[in-house]
């Protein structure tokens, strides 16, 4: 057990994009909830790969270095094992307070819940874990409203008629079950809509490129595509490009890629969840609680999302709506 902590702290120093120092530790005047002399924050999120976890890794580590704190910034890649092993270099550094976006909803809980025995609150954004009162914090994007001004932007692309497939993202992931479920809670009720192909492309670009050509030979009258995130919509989107269709592509997300394919009239709308002012909440609540051994929020805490079409997308940057 020993040699294994010790492997992943060097892990960690390898994958750590910043630390530095900052002003006096912190202390906790709350009885000892979190290591009194430590001034760590611990940074963990999916592979920054994807403009949208690198948001929030930007956001949190320049959040967290405003209030004073060191930073170590981690990529679990959606790997469950590799998740634990930043935890635990998280429990060995004595960290102040971890802030996450998991890598599955129930995977994460053993994780989550050894750092709590360790006494260092988990912060998490994004994505949801199926149990409450093991992290402080729980801060996601209001998935079943923006899939619902999604859904609906899409049946109005589409006349409310025609022949549409749907690209979902990971079963693990509860976002990915919200964000149908909202959009079907608006395109169910149009019985001339025909959802006609239904598959996961687990977030994955190059995935949904694949199965997006083979949803298109096998259904050649399709006239949309609504994707679970903009990672997919791009790959929907290359794929109706290359086989020379007009077809209508929604995706989730708000990223800078998706937002350029909309004012150049490629991609026709997106959902934009602000990863930035969801990072930058969780390192707050994380300074507080870190002061005061307590809680200010709830645990579970929802931010709306906002539709970008090509009205607003002109005001999109770094995950926001100027205005919203």
């Amino acid at each position: 057990m020993l040699r294994r902590t010790l492997i992943a702290v060097g892990a960690a120093s390898v994958l750590a994009l910043s630390a530095c120092g900052g002003s006096s530790g912190k202390s906790d005047s709350g009885g000892g909830s979190t290591p009194a002399a430590s001034k760590l924050i611990v940074i963990i999120t999916p592979s920054p790969d994807n403009v949208f976890f690198k948001a929030e890794q930007v956001a949190a580590d320049a959040q967290a270095k405003k209030l004073g704190y060191e930073t170590l910034v981690l990529s679990h890649d959606d790997d469950p094992t590799k998740q634990s092993q930043e935890i635990d270099t998280a429990i060995s550094r004595k960290a102040a307070a971890i802030i996450l976006d998991n890598a599955g909803a129930d995977a994460s809980v053993t994780a989550i819940q050894r750092a709590k025995d360790a006494k260092i609150p988990t912060f998490l954004v994004d994505r949801e874990i199926n149990k409450t009162g093991v992290a402080v914090a729980q801060i996601v994007s209001n998935n079943a409203q923006g899939a619902g001004l999604g859904g609906t932007e899409f049946a109005k692309l589409m006349g409310n008629k025609g022949e549409y497939a749907e690209l979902t993202g990971k079963a693990t992931d509860t976002n990915a079950g919200v964000r149908s479920q909202g959009y079907h809670g608006v395109l169910d009720q149009y019985p001339d809509l025909k959802m006609v192909a239904q598959q996961s492309a687990n977030w994955d670009q190059a995935e949904a490129l694949s199965k997006t050509q083979t949803i298109l030979q096998a259904h050649p009258t399709i006239k949309g595509i609504i994707a679970g995130n903009d990672t997919m919509a791009l790959g929907a989107f290359a794929a109706v490009q290359a086989a020379k269709k007009n077809i209508i592509v929604v995706g989730f997300d708000g990223s800078p890629d998706v937002v350029s394919s909309i004012l150049k009239d490629g991609i026709k709308a997106t959902v934009l969840q602000p990863a930035s002012k969801i990072s930058e909440m969780a390192v707050d609540q994380a300074d507080a609680y870190i002061k005061s051994g307590k809680a200010d929020q709830p645990e579970k805490q929802s931010v709306d999302c906002v539709l970008v079409n090509p009205d607003n997308a002109k005001s999109v940057s770094n995950f926001s709506v100027a205005g919203s």
